[in-house]
């Protein structure tokens, strides 16, 4: 009897303890990110590319670039570069807000990085990961992408390209 209230008080025990609920969140865009994105990432907000010292969002395809004081966003590389290989040019990937605020700091933080190729882009990346982009080949076919004009440029306004961050927050 001394054993089966033991036994009874035992089970009671086990069932009213609370448990633990671990709770991960985890971000993946890599069906989003461009062809000629580097590997390595699950997850970009934003590129930034200093040989056209340029962004890319990625979120909405766009490339952000200071003309005349004022950021344009715009489906294509600043005009001045257009031909420009987006494959070859390094890109470093920051994930925070608005980043072009920092444009001066980026400027001169990613300058060593301005005749870098030394990135492999996702198109030519054969991890199964990258197959769910559009485009991906799975290793072969290295054509190049030229970039092309600013068609659907739309200004921002207010810009003065002086940044006035303290730097970037996010990783990079």
């Amino acid at each position: 009897m001394k054993k089966l209230m033991f036994l009874f008080l035992f089970a009671i025990a086990g069932f009213s303890t609370n448990k633990a609920v671990a709770q991960v969140s985890i971000n993946v865009n890599i069906g989003s990110q461009p062809l000629w994105g580097p590997v390595g990432y699950d997850y970009v907000d934003y590129y930034y590319l200093p040989e056209i010292e340029s962004y890319y969002y990625v979120p909405e395809r766009q490339f952000i670039y200071l003309s005349n004081g004022n950021w344009i966003f715009s489906a294509g590389v600043p005009p001045r570069y257009r031909g420009y290989d987006l494959y070859r040019g390094y890109k470093v990937v920051i994930n925070s807000p608005q980043p072009y605020r920092y444009f001066n700091t980026h400027k001169v933080k990613y300058a060593k990085y301005r005749s870098n190729h030394s990135q492999r882009a996702i198109k030519y990346s054969k991890s199964p990961k990258y197959r769910v982009v559009k485009g991906h080949s799975g290793g072969g076919n290295k054509g190049n992408f030229k970039a092309s004009g600013n068609s659907g440029a739309k200004s921002h306004g207010g810009g003065n390209g002086k940044g006035g961050g303290k730097g970037n927050k996010g990783k990079h």
